[in-house]
């Protein structure tokens, strides 16, 4: 099937850390973007706002604002791709977790909608050092995080997107697969904040902790007790070594090799993310 790039996409979570980024990749590839999100009107949680962002689109970009594994991930995909078929958008794109089997009843909600679907199955986020939860321990000074000292080949988020939109034009190429990305080589957590600390120039310290302590403090920051048991269990399998190995999926979409965790931190660290 040959490309088609007069596509209108509709990305979900449009002002998000990956939907802001597929948005901006898409119109570069030439795709017209419909954002999906509160401030367009588009909730996850009220069906009644499903039609009118999906109707005359071509392909969307599913992104669940909780995790993936959740059992509301599971419904709301399950129902939105149903929904997105009988409206005749066909193409959609699942944004899930490497090595996460909780985000499995999630893909498999896609799968049985009928849709000609895409998994992009993606490694620890880079951004997530530079963006949301992470950043403000880092600009005191300590991370604490349950990493341990397992190894991960963390991904550009950039490089998501740009595995997200190359999956879009490619007709049925990559319908009906699952593609795996990660970066090029593989960090623990404490090698990628030394390497934060040498990029932004100061002192950072790495604190392992378990996964039930971690959790204990994210309910101290408001955090529910039942997306603190889902965190748990999740922390608990996704990063027991399981995902120490490195992903083809950007050189698969893309013909190149992923973005370097130095290059990341160096661009970050340049736009002052990690000063104190």
């Amino acid at each position: 099937m040959t490309r088609k790039t007069d596509m209108t996409v509709v990305v979900t979570g449009a002002s998000g850390r990956t939907g802001s980024r597929v948005a901006s990749a898409a119109r570069a590839a030439g795709l017209t973007v419909r954002p999906a999100s509160r401030a367009q009107g588009f909730d996850w949680t009220d069906r009644s706002t499903w039609a009118q962002t999906l109707r005359d689109a071509d392909a969307a970009y599913l992104v669940h604002p909780g995790d993936v594994g959740s059992p509301a991930a599971t419904l709301a995909v399950g129902l939105l791709a149903h929904e997105a078929v009988s409206l005749g958008v066909r193409r959609l794109v699942l944004l899930s977790a490497r090595g996460e089997e909780h985000a499995r009843p999630t893909e498999e909600a896609l799968r049985e909608s009928g849709a000609d679907w895409t998994v992009v199955r993606a490694a620890w986020f880079m951004q997530n050092f530079s963006e949301g939860p992470l950043v403000d321990g880092l600009r005191g000074g300590e991370l604490v995080f349950p990493g341990g000292e397992v190894r991960e080949p963390f991904v550009d988020v950039r490089d998501v997107a740009d595995v997200v939109v190359g999956t879009l034009p490619a007709g049925d190429r990559y319908a009906g697969q699952s593609v795996t990305v990660s970066g090029p080589r593989l960090l623990s957590f404490g090698e990628a904040v030394a390497e934060i600390a040498k990029a932004a120039g100061r002192e950072l310290a790495y604190r392992p902790v378990s996964a039930r302590e971690y959790g204990a403090r994210l309910a101290g920051f408001g955090v529910s007790p039942e997306e603190v048991e889902l965190l748990v269990d999740v922390f608990d399998t996704l990063l027991d070594g399981r995902n120490a190995y490195l992903s083809d999926g950007v050189r698969q979409v893309l013909g190149r090799e992923p973005r370097d965790f130095a290059e990341f931190a160096a661009e970050a660290a340049a736009a002052g993310t990690w000063r104190g």
